[in-house]
């Protein structure tokens, strides 16, 4: 995010996936897409919430940490990564 360009009018969805029972787990952020929180809700709560905040939808997925080692990998996850793999 370049500085001085949070806009708190602007809110983001990416979706990560679909489970099985059709619920959507999906990332909403505030102001700036790479801050996010995940949630998860049932297809058709999904589609009223993106209405209702008028949403952008990202489609392009969150780069994943290549490289253990690197000084932000301890950071760089989701809990979606954190159910599937274990941390150090």
């Amino acid at each position: 995010m370049a500085e001085g360009k949070f806009d708190i009018t602007r809110k983001f969805v990416r979706v990560m996936r679909t489970l099985p029972n059709g619920l959507i787990e999906f990332e909403f952020a505030v102001g700036d897409p790479d801050v996010a929180a995940e949630l998860v809700m049932p297809k058709a709560a999904f589609d009223e919430f993106c209405k209702a905040n008028q949403v952008e939808v990202l489609t392009d997925a969150k780069p994943e940490p290549t490289d253990a080692d690197a000084s932000d990998a301890d950071f760089n996850w989701n809990l979606h990564q954190a159910t599937h793999q274990r941390f150090r």
